[in-house]
């Protein structure tokens, strides 16, 4: 049981890292998934994994660790898996509380767009009788996250597998000149998103000279006339003027590293290091241009998945270049079908709970609903007398709908939510829950199926949301009408590109990516016409001129400014610059153009920028918060300012005897006080020496 432990704490605090040569651990974890529960007598689960070119399948195993119920009746109780939607493996649960399952991997084990899928259906007994087993709260199995694949890393064909439309699946980092311009921001910020858009995370940004030795696949932005002289050897084909070029460069060199192997020693498994020399790939992918005009175009194209994905050489020359993803609302903004969405039609046949799931956003709508209709459209096999049948939505969570099924076989459900049901990201479930007549339910179990028609059933968005105020619950769809300007102070350009890169990425977060704004410097905008044409996203210095032309901001962030709490006054925020803040606010500006201001203080600037733009893209709890704050430890603190907002002052309006009163009346009124006190005591004592000198 030590050994076993051991093993679990060295696979959870590595999950990432090297385990023998040529091979490497990724727990579940490290995708991204937490610990994984199946509930029911007869439930399923599933995971995707994206495998990478430089991996081979032939030698590569799964682990899986599961934690059944101790209510379960593990001899009468199976688990099974499903590998690319074939049967792969079998067995009844055994006694142990954490049970393993390693299973060896191969090729035909991926799908054709280089997916593992990995499906763990299970079958659970409590008791000797099914039909009291259906909603047991017991009946459940947890998938761990410590489980794990271990990839056997491979150089073979590294040249041939390798291309651009896949490369972008193993990158982290994006580089970029140390002294970037625009065109350089806006590389970043597209090469950013597309890179999230794998579900890549800790995308690290670098200046070039900050790049560290041990990143060796990375994308390189950068016009032509910035790559070093080692670079333009790299980049074997030059673009000429008005040309852009993706240029994927591909070696491999020997490289020293050391490496953790797990020994017994004494009966226990203890990690021990040693240094080994093994032949690394190394992938820079290129993003360049002859010229401004060549760049620009590469920049364009970064922005086309359909040109991404079907890219499959190791470089592509950019003459014209267009975006045409943009949809009027009609087309599908307004009204999305559950397919659109992501919805897949599952044929679900059993009894008890059977249900299937849909995420949708509040972004993938034109506007931000006031309210949403939910429609289903189903089929499902009729009921016999004496069955019962239902039919629940739920909506993140909570149940919103239900209603019984009958003999027709037809479901045609809707119901209209309001916008404090949804939030900005939600979770849709559909469930049937069916019971046959009582005593048929052991002969039951496949007699009842049904189907959602995803291509029928829709999500219906029926009026704006519309409010006097922005919130930060409206983005980034209050973005999605007319033209956007990304505006950046020039001095702190080179700090803003991370940050840029989670705008831009937020901004095409939804089913119509079609969101490609205009990037300049804050210098260059004509306050009195560009202000009101444009949407405005603007990432400023604290001092840019730039803050002084907001007049509906909610906040003058280049002024010293106090937050209370509305509820006991006591601060709760002091603009300092002694640390790294971020601060973000959103609101209507002249000519009620959604507009969106952040900027940052202290030493990390780009850490500042970073965590505001990240703060705002999360599920927030209010509807009516505008202004956001947020450190480099990941801290935040959200607020509703207004014009009439009584938590909010600003210090630098006051003289310095009101700052010197502000800070210190208390004490000055409690020393008033003993004075006062003191003097009535010592004018007392005169009372009484008088009166007893009368007396004598």
């Amino acid at each position: 049981m030590n050994k076993f432990f051991t093993l679990l704490a060295f696979i959870f605090l590595f999950s990432t890292a090297s385990w023998g040569q040529g091979n490497t651990i990724a727990s579940f974890k490290s995708y991204g998934h937490e610990d994984d529960v199946i509930y029911g007598m007869s439930g399923a689960t599933s995971f995707y994994f994206k495998i990478t070119p430089l991996t081979e399948m032939n030698g590569s195993k799964l682990v899986l660790y599961f934690e059944p119920s101790q209510a379960i009746m593990k001899s009468r109780s199976y688990i099974n898996l499903v590998i690319n939607n074939k049967p792969a493996y079998s067995m009844q649960l055994g006694p142990d509380s954490i049970q393993k399952i390693t299973l060896n991997l191969s090729r035909a084990d991926l799908s054709a767009d280089k997916f593992l899928k990995i499906q763990i259906k299970t079958l659970l007994t409590i008791t000797d009788d099914q039909c009291r087993d259906l909603d047991n709260p017991a009946m459940w199995l947890k998938v761990k996250n410590y489980s794990y694949l271990s990839l056997v890393k491979s150089n073979k064909n590294f040249f041939d597998n390798v291309n651009i439309s896949n490369c972008f699946d193993s990158k982290k980092a994006i580089v970029y000149p140390s002294n970037p311009t625009l065109h350089d921001l806006k590389a970043v910020a597209w090469a950013y998103s597309r890179l999230k858009k794998t579900q890549t995370r800790d995308i690290v940004v670098y200046e070039e000279s900050k790049l560290p030795d041990t990143v060796r696949n990375y994308i390189r932005v950068g016009n032509a006339g910035t790559l070093s002289a080692e670079q333009h050897d790299a980049v074997k084909v030059a673009p000429q003027a008005g040309q852009g070029l993706f240029y994927l460069h591909k070696s491999i060199s020997t490289i020293t590293d050391s490496i953790v192997h797990m020994v017994e020693v004494k009966g226990q498994l203890v990690p021990v290091k040693s240094v080994t020399s093994e032949q690394a790939p190394k992938e820079v992918l290129y993003i360049t241009g002859g010229d401004d005009t060549g760049y620009e175009r590469a920049i364009t194209a970064l922005g086309n998945m359909n040109v991404l994905n079907s890219t499959y050489g190791d470089y592509l020359l950019i003459n014209e270049a267009q975006n045409t993803f943009f949809k009027t609302i009609d087309e599908n903004r307004s009204k999305l079908s559950l397919k659109q969405i992501g919805g897949v039609s599952d044929f679900l046949s059993g009894i008890g709970s059977l249900k299937s799931a849909y995420s949708f956003k509040n972004s993938d709508f034109s506007f931000t609903p006031k309210e949403v209709e939910i429609r289903f459209i189903a089929n499902y096999s009729a009921l016999q007398p004496g069955d019962r049948g239902f039919f629940n939505i739920y909506l993140n969570g909570l149940l919103i709908s239900s209603e019984k099924l009958d003999a027709s076989g037809k479901l045609n459900s809707s119901i209209t939510i309001n916008r404090y049901q949804h939030h900005k990201y939600n979770t849709l479930e559909a469930e049937f829950r069916f019971y046959p007549i009582t005593g048929n339910c052991k002969n039951s179990f496949t007699n009842f199926f049904a189907e959602v028609d995803v291509d029928k059933s829709y999500l219906e968005s029926k009026n704006p949301f519309i409010t006097s105020d922005l919130s930060f619950y409206q983005y980034p769809e209050a973005f999605n009408s007319g033209t956007t300007r990304i505006v950046v102070s020039e001095k702190y350009a080179k700090y803003a590109a991370a940050a840029m890169g989670e705008i831009i990425y937020e901004l095409n977060n939804n089913i119509n990516a079609n969101n490609f704004p205009e990037f300049v410097y804050s210098k260059d905008v004509d306050p009195t016409n560009d202000l009101k044409k444009y949407n405005i996203i603007a990432l400023l210095s604290k001092d840019d001129k730039l803050l002084d032309e907001f007049p509906d901001a909610p906040i003058k962030f280049n002024r010293d400014f106090r937050l209370y709490n509305t509820d006991n006054n006591k601060p709760v925020y002091s603009l300092s610059d002694t640390v790294s803040n971020g601060l973000a606010q959103i609101f209507y500006g002249r000519s009620n153009n959604a507009t969106l201001v952040l900027t940052a203080t202290g030493e990390h600037v780009a850490e500042a920028f970073l965590a505001a733009s990240r703060s705002i893209t999360e599920q927030l709890s209010t509807l009516s918060s505008n202004v956001c704050i947020s450190d480099v430890n990941s801290n935040k603190y959200l607020f509703n300012i207004n014009k009439s907002s009584e938590n909010l002052e600003y210090i630098d309006t006051k003289s310095g005897l009101t700052r010197f009163w502000d800070s210190y009346n208390l004490y000055i009124l409690l020393g008033i006080l003993i004075l006062i006190l003191l003097s009535f005591l010592y004018v007392r004592s005169k009372v009484q020496k008088s009166q007893e000198l009368f007396n004598d």
